[in-house]
């Protein structure tokens, strides 16, 4: 029967479910039972319990209504009753409530149980403080749970009516609204509910269709009720069965947010928890199998993304294949177009459950749906929305809206949009099904060019003679200042990287040059960034295919930098070698110091500082002769850290004073972001170059101002290094709670720092006497 409602009732465990009374002995009998078999009488189960001697022979003799649970427990611990027969007592104590639904035909039906609920703590918690609140008649009476298709919204809302029965002595109810498919109508599912609340055919016959839903809204308000209405498809199926006020809680479930709704409590559901997930898997198969493949179990709840529907469907299948392994249902879920095929067991598909929210879809919707599946990072912007479509931002941003009412796209609090790695994959083989190939390529080809054009525009607000992008551009998104753009490339940076491999996969080796080339000085605010070997290793590979000999030696190069950073310097120093073949082959001095220059960082990173000093003063004789003063600054900073690494410590200050002096200078030819970085790169080494002479103190004064220059630039392993060594300087001053300060400041900076500085910073903090 569509729309029916159903009493829950106290008999049924786990995590959803419901029943009817059946055969069970009144909780009277149950009581005396119990108490003759503990040979105590009326007066002395009173005295041990602390309820009335009145109060139990009215219990006993059917004359009083169930007690409160808390009434319960004391006459289970007057009678001193082991685990059984306690649940017992109170088994019978909550199937004796009274059941006004029942005397309706067919509305009371037994739900199936859930045995293996699992997690969803926080969740549950708060649909107990909405219960709370609903018992004190204050706050909200309606708690909306909205999530996408197989999020387990319905066993959530089902396992906290179980649990909250108690909380509710004049009934829970289930109403099926049917709201993905086939809808109840409103009217239908508002006489069902009278129905069960005892309303009599002769009084509904009375009331006119639109005081029925006053009828019901008075009923909730002047009883304690709770009532589940499952799958609501949207708020006109529910504004009539919402309660006003009063005592009486109503769960909403459904896959759309239900906006619309006002004075609501709203729960968003997502996917588990990983280590949820995992218990999950290991309650279906039993904790023998589970445990035997670990690792594998773990691999089956990321590849079924932690959706409850995924991870059941899953369980089930391996529970019917006993003889198969866990392991083997992974091999079958690895391949991307076959894992919403594999996730079916019996009549339940999780592929169907998408189906039926994507019907629902507009057709705007549902093609950007499609073409969402084409993004290559986690999440995403309505920018990526608007460069698939070939719309404005605006625009893609409402039909994108429209996708996270219909719980298909999530929105995350930072304005950003996740599509669930199985509606990826639903969205991906629709796109293929749906779409003309020359339609995907194109739609491919647009957000592919947009990543790489604004990252070219992005990246060349840090490079000498470009900064702000020209008026004439015209962005999806905003790059108004280098913060803006920094931003942009650190948020989009899996996708734009992502579109760069692509670039290269295509052949467009123009684009991935151009990409890589306006890097160039950004880089250096994000070095631990992981993927810069591979990026200007792209980038010279696409050089070498246009046969261009200056741009293979720049990235490589550039390459040979970022494989310094990684600690990989005999590479860097190979690199650095090649480059040099190339830019002599191109005739170009400034390619040819920043070669000697990188080798140099290499070298001083091995340890062989007359081999750092020699290359990078050869570096300082080139890119001096033809004016190029990055290179010089960068090979002169190299040479005084040679120096001081030689054991000419005094020499080392000297050349990084120098340094300083023509950034001071009226009119450097470096100034911006460049003369900034380099600043507090040299800043730095002068500490290190005091420290060396153990001078304390103005090493100390040397390294603040490179914090606060590193800090106000915004580079993180600057900062973080120099952070470290003023702690160092600190100690040796006996300035210990300073020292402490700098130390956890440098702690606090994670991943963006080095972590061998990290290591070095916690040592000594543990080796700093107590506070």
């Amino acid at each position: 029967m569509s729309g029916e409602a159903r009493r829950i009732l106290p008999s049924v465990g786990g995590g959803q479910g419901g029943g009817v009374v059946s055969g069970e002995k009144p909780f009277g009998v149950v009581l005396r039972g119990l108490r003759q078999q503990c040979r105590l009488t009326m007066e002395e189960l009173a005295e041990a319990s602390g309820v009335s001697v009145r109060a139990i022979g009215d219990m006993e003799r059917g004359r009083s209504r169930v007690p409160q649970r808390r009434t319960v427990v004391a006459l289970a611990e007057g009678l001193g009753l082991a685990d059984a027969e306690r649940e017992a007592l109170l088994a019978a104590a909550r199937s004796g409530r009274p059941t006004r639904a029942v005397a309706v035909a067919g509305t009371v039906v037994p739900l199936r149980s859930v045995g293996d609920f699992t997690g969803r703590g926080p969740e549950l918690a708060l649909l107990q403080e909405a219960a709370e609140r609903a018992r004190a008649g204050v706050g909200v009476a309606v708690s909306v749970v909205s999530g996408p298709p197989g999020c387990g919204k319905t066993t959530l809302a089902l396992k906290a009516a179980a649990d909250l029965a108690e909380e509710f002595p004049d009934g829970c109810f289930v109403v099926d609204l049917h709201g993905v498919e086939g809808p109840v109508d409103p009217g239908e599912a508002l006489l069902t509910l009278l129905k069960a609340l005892g309303v009599s055919d002769r009084r509904l016959a009375k009331e006119a269709p639109q005081g029925r839903a006053g009828l019901l809204r008075a009923l909730l308000g002047e009883r304690r009720c709770l009532v589940v209405l499952d799958n609501a498809r949207d708020e006109g199926q529910v504004r009539a069965l919402l309660p006003a006020g009063g005592r009486s809680l109503v769960l909403v479930t459904s896959r759309r947010l239900l906006t619309g709704l006002e004075d609501v409590d709203r729960l968003a559901l997502s996917e588990m928890a990983q280590d949820e997930a995992v218990e999950l898997l290991r309650r279906i198969l039993g904790a023998e199998r589970a445990d035997a493949e670990v690792e594998a179990v773990a691999q089956v709840a990321e590849l079924c993304g932690r959706l409850p529907l995924a991870l059941r469907v899953a369980g089930n299948w391996l529970t019917v294949r006993s003889g198969w392994s866990v392991d083997h249902l992974v091999r079958r879920l690895a391949d991307e177009e076959r894992r919403l095929g594999a996730l079916a067991a019996g009549d339940v598909r999780v592929e169907a459950a998408f189906e039926l929210s994507y019907r629902q879809l507009t057709g705007q919707a549902a093609r950007t749906l499609r073409l969402l599946s084409l993004v290559p990072g986690p999440d995403m912007t309505a920018a990526y929305g608007a460069a698939l479509t070939a719309t404005g931002v605006f625009e893609a941003e409402d039909v994108m809206e429209e996708l996270v009412e219909a719980g298909l796209l999530q929105a995350t609090f930072t304005g950003r949009y996740q599509l669930h790695d199985l509606l990826r994959l639903f969205a991906r083989a629709r796109l293929s099904r749906e779409e003309e190939p020359s339609a995907r390529a194109a739609a491919e080809d647009r957000l592919r060019t947009w990543l790489l054009e604004t990252a070219v525009v992005a990246g060349r607000w840090y490079k000498p003679r470009y900064g702000a992008p020209p008026c004439s551009w015209q962005g999806l998104v905003p790059l108004e200042s280098a913060e803006q753009a920094r931003a942009w490339l650190q948020s989009e940076a899996p996708a734009w990287l992502a579109a760069l491999r692509s670039a290269t996969h295509r052949g467009e080796h123009t684009r991935v040059v151009e990409t890589a080339y306006a890097m160039e000085w950004f880089c250096d605010l994000w070095v631990f960034w992981g993927h810069w070997p591979e990026v200007f290793r792209l980038a010279s590979e696409a050089a070498a295919a246009l046969d261009d000999p200056y741009m293979q030696a720049f990235h490589l190069n550039m390459c040979s930098w970022a494989l310094s950073y990684e600690s990989r310097p005999r590479e860097a120093i190979e690199r650095a070698g090649e480059a040099l073949e190339y830019a002599r082959r191109a005739q170009d001095a400034s390619q040819q110091a920043s070669a000697l220059a990188h080798a140099a960082i290499a070298h001083r990173q091995l340890g062989e500082a007359q081999a750092a000093a020699d290359k990078s003063l050869a570096a300082i004789d080139l890119s001096d002769g033809v004016g190029d003063h990055g290179t010089w600054l960068n090979a002169a900073l190299t040479y005084g850290v040679s120096l001081r690494l030689l054991g000419r410590a005094e020499e080392a200050l000297i050349q990084h004073e120098r340094i300083i002096a023509f950034l001071d200078a009226p009119d450097s030819p470096v100034r911006g972001h460049v003369a900034d970085v380099t600043r507090a790169g040299v800043t730095h080494a002068l500490g290190l170059d005091y420290a060396a002479l153990r001078g304390w103190r103005e090493a100390a004064d040397h390294y603040r101002n490179a914090v606060v220059q590193s800090n106000r630039i915004g580079i993180p392993h600057i900062e973080g290094s120099t952070l470290l060594h003023l702690g160092e300087a600190l100690i040796e001053l006996g300035e210990t709670e300073e020292a402490r300060s700098c130390l956890r400041q440098a702690l606090a900076l994670g991943g963006t720092a080095d972590s061998k500085d990290l290591k070095t910073a916690q040592k000594l903090l543990d080796a700093l006497p107590a506070e």
